[in-house]
């Protein structure tokens, strides 16, 4: 069966009338984690998500498997140890949606790292994260460093450092997760919130009330252990359990702007630190540089996040103290997105000083709520949830599960055994589309969302190609193949978590924005009034991306 919307009437029966061991509360990248964990140890796992799978803090990232560099000078070693560890196995596990970033460090007069400081700081990099020979990391003298980047600003510039780090696509890294615990047997249902629960005479809950956004039905779902893995939404979760004392979220708001390549030409990725001593990152991908991100205290709506005019000017300003005969103005910004952080609260201290470690919180409910974390470390937080769970079904039932597998259980799209078989998929698509006349550039970035699936996605763009659509014929063969495998119902879907097109490409998704809407609604058989409101979704979003108040 396809992990699509057309299968949604047997989703919904499936929770509807299965009792569950677990039911996980939120699609995003813990929640999807957690779900194909659960799964591959053969629990029967629900899980449902009250928007798109990555709707939230999980498509709006770095977009980096990163081990935290900057943690270091808050001496979160335990922290930089455990997550740089896990950017090889993330890598190993998805070698098409996770690419290793060679990453350039300057050191500047007047910064917060000095050369001695620097060097220390990478070396200690390398040793907690287990970073192979081959991208350890490499100093360099003011002259090399001035080579690596020309940008640079040559009066301020000390040296710098060279190290890895691995760039990936958020929202994909997501869908893969919750494509491979479909897979492998979780039933996974987006668009469906949450509404209520129901709790026993001890005040234990026993199951919970959920609406169908699509088919507009509430429901009961039947559940032994239920996980809060919200992200930003896991305080409301618990205030509807009536459990939200003690432990509280601090939401931290990240924006990220996005430039023409030609306006941020920079030869490759870099870090760097600023006057306030945070540290951004600016990375050239695809024809656009993006740089960010800003870390700000966020208490306004949840769900609607956005960059503002001070935002984008912190940002402009750092790039342009950084690179200072590029002189970008908020004029120069073709994109930008923002997402929350959901830190556990410390009294006193800044934004920027709040640890990134994550917190499980058990309420008498029995509501496991988990917070914090990043991205990188989502196999671990999971790999703590699903432990928890497996023992206290172990205790009450005498049932016995596998340990965790996910170290190599590689997601779809990532079937490859080593970086060189990869390559070697990648090479041969090259030379299938050149029969037809699709670029290089063009193929590789289809691999780089799809990996191991993206030959039956070019077999549909020739077909498309040959028929000389209106519509760019790469782009229908991905709708094509995310409407059939990739559970996606809106045009917000696509352009925004599937391919990223609203970030990375907006002058060709302008163009494609009414066709595709117009697609997807035949699709669905919606009628015009839903023609338009998804129309209006992708519009707002649209324009969203360069309005800052």
């Amino acid at each position: 069966m396809d992990f699509s919307q057309h299968n949604r009437i047997h989703f919904s029966e499936k929770l509807k009338n299965e009792t569950f061991d677990l039911l996980v509360i939120g699609g995003g990248i813990t929640g999807c984690g957690i779900a194909l964990d659960a799964a591959l140890r053969g629990m029967k796992v629900a899980l449902i998500e009250k928007h798109d799978f990555g709707w939230g803090t999980s498509s709006r990232s770095t977009k980096l498997i990163h081990g935290g560099l900057r943690y270091l000078k808050q001496l979160e070693l335990k922290l930089v140890h455990d997550v740089g560890r896990e950017r090889a196995v993330v890598y190993h596990n998805a070698m098409h949606v996770v690419i290793p970033e060679k990453m350039l460090l300057p050191i500047v007069h007047n910064g917060s790292l000095g050369k001695q400081t620097s060097s220390f700081g990478l070396w200690i990099y390398d040793m907690l994260a287990g970073v192979k020979n081959s991208e350890r990391r490499k100093m360099l003298s003011k002259h090399e460093t001035q080579m690596a980047e020309p940008l640079l600003d040559e009066k301020k510039l000390l040296g710098g450092g060279l190290y890895y780090e691995y760039r990936t696509d958020d929202a994909r890294l997501v869908i893969e997760l919750a494509k491979t615990a479909f897979r492998h047997g979780a039933t996974l249902l987006n668009y469906c919130e949450l509404k209520s629960f129901n709790k026993n005479e001890q005040g234990k809950i026993e199951s919970v009330v959920a609406t169908d956004h699509i088919s507009k039905s509430s429901f009961e779902i039947k559940a032994k252990y239920i996980v809060n893995a919200c992200g930003p939404w896991v305080d409301l979760l618990r205030k509807e359990d009536e459990s939200l004392k003690g432990k509280r979220l601090q939401l931290t708001k990240g924006v990220h702007i996005v430039f023409p390549f030609e306006k941020l030409p920079l030869q490759q990725a870099a870090y760097f630190d600023v006057a306030d001593g945070r540290m951004i990152f600016a990375i050239p991908r695809n024809g656009i540089t993006y740089v960010g991100t800003t870390d700000t205290v966020y208490n306004q709506d949840i769900d609607k996040p956005i960059a503002t005019k001070s935002d984008v000017a912190y940002l402009l300003k750092a790039i342009n103290e950084m690179f200072p005969t590029i002189k970008l103005t908020q004029a120069d910004v073709v994109s930008s997105w923002a997402g929350l952080r959901p830190l556990i609260y410390e009294d006193g201290k800044s934004a920027s000083e709040l640890s990134r470690k994550d917190e499980i919180i058990i309420s008498n409910s029995g509501l496991i709520s988990i917070a914090g974390g990043k991205l990188t470390g989502y196999r671990l937080m999971a790999k703590k949830i699903v432990d928890l769970v497996a023992k206290n079904i172990g205790k009450v039932e005498g049932r016995t599960f596998g340990n965790c597998s996910t170290k190599r259980q590689c997601l779809t799209g990532g079937n490859f055994s080593t970086p060189e078989e990869a390559a070697r998929y990648l090479s041969e698509l090259q030379n299938e589309a050149n029969e037809v006349g699709f670029n290089k550039d063009e193929v590789e970035t289809l691999f780089h969302k799809y990996g191991s699936e993206s030959k039956q996605i070019l077999l549909k763009a020739k077909f498309y190609f040959e028929g000389k659509t209106a519509s760019d014929p790469m782009l229908l063969a991905e709708l094509d193949y995310c409407i059939q495998n990739e559970n996606i119902f809106t045009a917000a879907d696509f352009f925004i978590r599937r391919t990223g097109s609203i970030f990375f490409n907006r002058v060709q998704t302008h163009f494609e924005l009414e066709p595709i809407s117009q697609k997807l609604t035949n699709e669905w058989n919606l009628n015009e009034a839903e023609l338009q409101s998804m129309l209006n979704e992708i519009e707002s979003e649209y324009a969203q991306a360069v309005s800052f108040n």
